[in-house]
């Protein structure tokens, strides 16, 4: 794939970021970065390397987001880092239950860690997804935090015997927390909750 240029306004405030101004890196490099480590930088050279500017790509996310349902789900910039992002839990079940359907993103998303090279050295990355080196099977999975929202995670995990279920924590006090719960919601879908809930498809198309 081809290689972009970082700019110091890439890497400026960027709350986690491997990048560093005037490297070149792939863009398939930008995507595992992303995905894997929650590089915020990564996330806007991959916006900037569409052609569109902010504004224009933001839409395209918003356009995105209202073809795969998400009624109540606003983007305001592609980092993620703005407070004016919203989203619902319910909506952030139907983004990630879409993603686990892309292979290729949902491919990048399962990677424990990685190895790259930019233009100038090279990097292992470690996925934020402790998930992944848990008891289950996870088919993908993304964290995210700034100080407004707390510590957040989505996973469409697959257990035995049943459909893919999508799993998501919101405002979770720590990162270890936003782990805890999951493991609390999943053993009680598990003993409880098939009895409890009418199952719900979230469709993703």
């Amino acid at each position: 794939t081809r290689d972009v240029v970082i700019s110091a306004r890439d890497v400026r405030r960027a709350s986690t970021t491997y990048l560093r101004r005037r490297e070149r890196v792939t863009l398939d490099n930008l995507m595992h970065l992303a995905l894997i480590a929650s590089d915020n930088a990564a996330a806007r050279v991959l916006a900037r390397a569409t052609g569109l500017g902010t504004k224009e790509f933001v839409q395209s996310m918003n356009m995105k987001a209202n073809e795969l349902g998400l009624q109540d789900t606003q983007f305001v910039d592609p980092s993620g880092l703005h407070e004016d992002n919203l989203s619902t839990p319910y909506d952030v079940a139907r983004l990630i239950t879409a993603a686990s359907r892309e292979p290729a993103i949902a491919r990048i998303m399962r990677n424990r860690t990685y190895r790259l090279r930019t233009s100038r050295r090279g990097l292992t990355i470690r996925n934020t997804n402790r998930l992944l080196r848990g008891r289950y099977s996870i088919q993908a999975g993304k964290t995210g935090y700034i100080d407004e929202a707390g510590y957040c995670l989505a996973a469409v995990i697959k257990l035995p015997n049943r459909d893919p279920l999508a799993v998501v924590v919101l405002g979770a006090g720590s990162n270890s927390g936003r782990f805890r719960e999951v493991h609390r919601l999943v053993d009680w879908v598990s003993t409880k909750g098939q009895s409890l809930i009418e199952p719900v498809t979230l469709r993703a198309d």
